[in-house]
């Protein structure tokens, strides 16, 4: 105790007794994380607002903000527009494609009957899927609108799809998919004072979402600017079937969180910076090419000047007349006793490229996309570049299934219960138990296989993987090129079968006349029987075929 401390406690202890108490305090608090990151009194950390709310207040609060902004910076920064498609087409690519894997043991089926029913089950959801008639506006295909739901999701936190159902001449299917984007999900204004709707998601007393909120137009929409806005409310489930009226795909990194955020919302603020710096950098290099002379005179002369003649094309700013701008080549003159000072702005900047790569190495953690994958360059050795492609393909396979899950799944199962209501597929039990509904309605969704850098190193450890028993040849196939085992086998079938056939022509082992099996036809002067023969011979091929193609 220091001797102000004692002159407080002789002149005033019940002063002394609370800063004793305040200092014992300090004690308590300025310990363990109290001396670092929660401290209080060090000056690193002074300044610092860091005060937050829930779920509400921090994400759906700014989301109006976030999303305009994340769109913006799509238009026009490069490297934001670079890294948003970058997921899309990793993730998506041309489409997740449907690979039935149906539970054949639950289903009491044989291997040949299960594999029946899956190839009926993904011709029939081809039928469906292939054609714009899936879409409610009939523009895009199936594969088309995972696409615009994904980049939709990305750049504005989240999308929401309703699953109508419309008769169309030609469609033998009536399911629909609508897309609504995300400005249209939102608070009814004469709900928001309701504690039960956050962003136009309405759940009950227990914290269930039971419906949805949406505008009939868009709010940021100019057309539909006036104070009569209307709303509809879809309920989340079927009150009679509890199916699935809306579908809702967004990331949550809160727990009571309702809505997504953006992709770029972490790294806003350093995107649009760098767009900054990058345009300075860029408009000082441009100013610095433009070579300009400015001539100085002693004294007063009536000819015009020399600047004169550069045309208003060559001039940035023409309406401007308080404006003094450079042009390529310009000749610009000068008054009496006016001096140009030429300043050498040093463009191209030698530091730029190494701090923009830092600032995108920054950027690319924060969204789990490695700058090489962000810039498409490769410039490291071969270890390095496998590696960055590696952590990628954990972020891919990520929210793959993530859309895979929330997206193209319940869609799927939709489209069954249609397809089985129909007759178009047979699938006993499917409505009268949930759990032989979902043995049905298992599958896989593939997307675009990750590439090699090497492909001979790549089939070689596939290759080794296989033999070794830590992988399958199904697995390997599907992550190499995206392709199916199954249906690889069937083709390399057919393809041996036919170059054999070829082959044997090519030595002339089989002449015109001979069967098959290489005996003499007896009537080979009529043409029809020949030909006869012929189709007879290669449909007993194709039947073997069938054979071997429901074993394999």
């Amino acid at each position: 105790m220091n001797v102000i401390e004692k002159a407080i406690e002789i002149i005033a202890p019940g002063v002394a007794l609370k800063r004793a108490r305040a200092r014992a305090g300090l004690q308590i608090i300025n310990s363990g994380y109290g001396n670092y990151g929660a401290s209080e009194i060090k000056k690193s950390m002074r300044g610092w607002l860091y005060h937050g709310g829930s779920a509400k207040e921090d994400i759906q609060d700014n989301l109006d903000t976030l999303r305009q902004r994340s769109r913006d910076l799509y238009a026009g920064a490069p490297i934001a527009t670079g890294s948003t498609k970058t997921m899309r087409t990793n993730v998506v690519g041309t489409g997740l494609k449907l690979k039935s894997t149906i539970d054949e043991e639950f289903l009491h089926l044989t291997e040949n009957q299960a594999r029946e029913l899956e190839t009926v089950i993904e011709r029939e959801f081809s039928l469906w899927a292939d054609s714009p008639d899936c879409d409610l506006e009939r523009i895009d295909n199936f594969f088309e609108l995972q696409q615009l739901a994904f980049l939709n999701e990305l750049l504005s936190g989240d999308v929401i799809a309703l699953l109508p159902t419309t008769k169309r001449t030609g469609s033998v299917y009536d399911l629909r998919i609508q897309l609504i984007e995300a400005d249209r999900l939102c608070t009814p204004d004469s709900e928001t004072i309701n504690p039960l709707i956050t962003g136009g998601v309405e759940k009950n007393q227990y914290g269930e979402v039971v419906a949805y909120h949406i505008a009939k137009h868009h709010p940021l929409s100019f057309d539909y600017q006036n104070p009569m806005r209307e709303w509809v409310r879809v309920e989340a489930y079927g009150g009679a079937t509890g199916r699935r009226n809306v579908i809702h795909i967004m990331h949550r990194e809160r727990v009571g969180q309702v809505r997504g955020i953006p992709f770029l919302s972490p790294v806003i603020e350093s995107l649009k910076q760098l767009e900054r710096y990058t345009e300075a950098e860029l408009t000082a290099a441009v100013v610095s090419g433009l070579v300009t002379v400015f001539i100085q005179k002693e004294n007063n002369s009536e000819e015009p000047p020399v600047g004169e003649g550069i045309e208003e094309e060559y001039l940035v700013d023409t309406e401007d007349e308080n404006s003094i701008e450079l042009a390529p080549g310009a000749v610009i003159d000068l008054g009496e006793n006016e001096k140009a000072n030429m300043t050498n702005p040093g463009r191209p900047n030698a530091n730029f490229d190494g701090f923009v790569m830092s600032v995108i190495k920054q950027i690319g953690c924060a969204l789990e996309v490695p700058f090489e994958i962000v810039l498409k360059c490769f410039s490291n050795n071969y270890s390095a570049s496998r590696g960055a492609i590696l952590e990628f393909c954990k972020t891919v396979d990520m929210y793959r299934g993530w859309l895979a899950a929330d997206f193209c799944q319940p869609i799927f199962e939709e489209f069954m219960c249609e397809a089985v209501a129909k007759g178009r597929i047979n699938a006993p039990g499917f409505f009268s138990d949930p759990l032989i509904r979902k043995a049905y309605c298992t599958a896989e969704w593939n997307g675009p296989s990750a590439g090699q850098l090497d492909p001979k190193k790549e089939v070689e450890a596939a290759e080794l993987r296989v033999q070794g028993g830590f992988s399958t040849r199904e697995k390997e196939t599907r992550e190499l090129t995206g392709g199916d085992f199954g249906k690889n086998m069937k083709q390399r079938k057919r393809e041996e079968r036919l170059l054999k056939e070829v082959n044997a022509v090519g030595r002339g082992k089989r002449q015109p006349g001979e069967g098959q099996d290489g005996e003499i036809d007896t009537d080979t002067t009529n043409e029809d029987t020949t030909n006869a023969d012929s189709t007879d011979t290669d449909g007993a091929e194709e039947g073997e075929e069938a054979k071997d193609g429901g074993r394999d």
